[in-house]
């Protein structure tokens, strides 16, 4: 027999918003010799965090705390807010999947970018949601088109990045701001903000913490290195924190990632170190690329997109030819940004890699293109 699947569901594509590099070593035999496509922190983590997981391993007979008491207080002092504006879940993936569970019922209108975090399509695909995009402007997300076409459509979600992924960009603080303010009272925006301590300090919008046309999600996944411990919070309104509580798994966080993630925010100096690190990366791989032509677009993140030109084709053959050479790099997924590859900061030795990959690969991509 075949499973009895909800109606929904049985029309749904068996799809993963990403193919992890672990499938794609697979597929080859080879592992990666630099790892530079899926904006994780090859910094690691600090070690403080380290030994905490690590004093945490011999309590995993126990479920973790499922109130998360310890690391929604050290979040609430860490933004001068109270832990009843906070809610952690399982990354920022988890919060996305509970807030559209919250929110969206089959047919109501979803918007968010072309091109966008696609894994938050993927939850409201699951939950029946009706999604309408917007297109980028300038290789940034539009606020004010999101917030006119969320009016449009009578949204109950209008998704946001800033600073973005795919592209870096980041939208200045004020058009943020005001897209907030120029929201219909019934939309919710949801500003991910996975990237926001690369952000130049002062940079991104000021939202108070009780208002309720926003929620704001955070990760330890990129600059505090954490992405393999699954550590994700949201900033909300009290109420609409408490919501969640009614349909999110309450033992979804382990205890060594509820250590890990606490010993973590305490050591700021570390993740100081980091952001110092990301920066020098970007600026190398601008010039590696600058050295085969290859321009970078200015980034606020952990990772740089290089403009390849021409269409997606062109870069698509350049993520194969990178990976076939030990490089693993992904692109956007939506044109005219899926003309860039999308390049993860490294270490010394993962930036070695590139510079010795890049120009013969780039050489087969032109081959390639030039016999098509």
């Amino acid at each position: 027999m075949a499973p009895r699947l909800t109606p929904l569901v049985a029309g749904l594509p068996a799809s993963v918003p990403f193919v992890g590099p672990e499938a794609l070593e697979r597929r080859s035999g080879t592992p990666f010799r630099a790892r530079m496509g899926a904006n994780e922190s090859v910094f690691g983590p600090s070690p403080r965090a380290v030994e905490a997981m690590a004093r945490a391993a011999s309590e995993t007979w126990m479920y973790g705390d499922p109130e998360n008491h310890d690391l929604r207080a050290a979040l609430a002092a860490h933004h001068a807010t109270t832990p009843d504006h906070v809610i952690v879940g399982e990354g920022i993936d988890g919060l996305l999947c509970y807030l559209v569970r919250m929110m969206v019922a089959p047919g109501d209108a979803v918007v968010t970018s072309a091109g966008a975090y696609p894994t938050f399509n993927y939850h409201v695909n699951g939950y029946g949601g009706q999604l309408h995009f917007v297109p980028y402007r300038d290789d940034a997300e539009d606020p004010e088109a999101l917030a006119a076409r969320a009016a449009e459509v009578g949204a109950r979600l209008v998704y946001l990045a800033n600073p973005d992924n795919p592209m870096g960009s980041q939208v200045p603080a004020a058009r943020i701001e005001a897209m907030i303010a120029a929201l219909p009272d019934d939309t919710l925006l949801v500003l991910d903000e996975a990237y926001a301590d690369f952000a130049a300090p002062g940079s991104l919008p000021r939202v108070k913490m009780d208002d309720p046309r926003v929620i704001r999600m955070r990760t330890f996944s990129k600059a505090y290195g954490m992405a393999g411990a699954r550590v994700g919070y949201a900033l909300g309104a009290p109420d609409l924190i408490a919501a969640f509580d009614r349909i999110r798994n309450h033992f979804g966080m382990c205890r060594m990632s509820q250590a890990g993630a606490l010993a973590a925010l305490a050591d700021q100096d570390h993740l100081a170190r980091v952001v110092r690190q990301v920066a020098q990366a970007r600026a190398r791989i601008a010039a590696i690329g600058a050295a085969s032509g290859l321009e970078a677009l200015v980034s606020s993140t952990n990772f740089v997109a290089l403009d390849c030109g021409g269409d997606g084709s062109r870069a698509r053959r350049l993520v194969s030819e990178l990976g076939a050479r030990g490089v693993f790099v992904r692109m956007p997924f939506v044109a005219p940004q899926d003309r860039c590859i999308r390049v993860s900061a490294g270490r010394p030795v993962d930036l070695d890699a590139l510079e010795e990959a890049l120009p013969g690969a780039l050489a087969a991509a032109r081959e390639a293109e030039a016999r098509a």
